[in-house]
Order: structure tokens, then sequence, then C-alpha cells
């Protein structure tokens, strides 16, 4: 069995003028709530061998409020979680994934909620990922197999926690 945790970003502050979208930092709530995200993946044991963040500067402030908390395991960061979409994610993990059985993703939406939603065996849009992956929102998706071999329809939706459940 394998685990792949997908944690979208916190919440991030407005771009100020002349600001490219890649350097904007979390606000004070997207900091607390990447601390929150940190302590709950410590208390329920989601601990990765790896963490595959995205280069964004929103995205390694939410690795950092996490990883004060819990333990993320050795971190990569790739600038591609940034501009792909949801199948380059899913390159990234099959690519990255040889000697884990646990792997943490932290990038953006649209991509996030689409990978969970491609991923799970059926189709949660009823269940918690109906109402969107909000910031800070972190999926837990389980695969039999190896996460080198996940594929769309192969995981099942075991968690998905949101800042205001933690």
């Amino acid at each position: 069995m394998s685990r792949l945790f997908l944690l979208r970003h916190a919440k991030a502050a407005w771009a100020a003028p002349g600001q490219h979208d890649f350097d904007r930092p979390l606000d004070p709530a997207g900091v607390a709530d990447a601390q929150a995200t940190g302590a709950a993946m410590q208390r329920r044991g989601f601990i990765p061998g790896i963490t595959l963040c995205s280069g964004a500067r929103r995205a390694r402030e939410t690795l950092s409020g996490v990883a004060g908390e819990a333990d993320t395991g050795r971190v990569l960061f790739l600038d591609c979680l940034y501009s792909e979409d949801a199948t380059g994610y899913l390159e990234a993990i099959r690519k990255h994934s040889a000697e884990v059985d646990a792997l943490l993703v932290i990038g953006h939406n649209p991509m996030m909620e689409d990978l969970a939603l491609g991923l799970a065996a059926s189709h949660p849009s009823a269940g918690p990922l109906g109402a969107g992956f909000p910031t800070a929102g972190l999926a837990v998706i389980d695969f039999d197999g190896a996460l080198a071999q996940a594929a769309p329809g192969t995981g099942r939706l075991a968690a998905f926690l949101t800042a205001s459940e933690r």
C-alpha cells in the first residue's frame, strides 16, 4: 500500500504592485493554517518519505509552516509544480516515488483538485471534495500498489482535511 498527500498551499496575500504571482507570500492566516496542517499531520501519523514542493514562495512558506510541526521527509523543490497541469503533477509523483510509500505534494489549484478527483476510484464529487479544494486543504489518497504506478481511478480518498476542521 502507498499513500499520497496533496496539500494546496495556504492562504496567500494579494500581489503587491509589480510583484509576480510566483513571489506572493502567505498572509498571517495562511501562516497559521500551514502550522495547523503540520500539527494535524503529526497527530494523525501522516509522514511522507519525500515532499515535492512548488518553488512558488507561498508553497515554500506553506512547507516551512508544516515542517515546523511535522516530519516532511526529504524535500525537492520543483518549479514545474507551479505551471504544470494535473497530468504533469502525476508524472512528477511517479518519477520521485520509487523509494517511498508516502509522498507529499505542496502545490496549487486547480491542479490539486483535478488530480485528487482524477485519482480517486469513485468520483468524490458528492463527498468532501465536491465543495472544492480550499487553501491549506489536504487530501490523503491511498493506493493498493506503488505510487510509481498511480493512475487515474486507482486511488481511494482516505481523508480530506480543511483548515476549519483541524
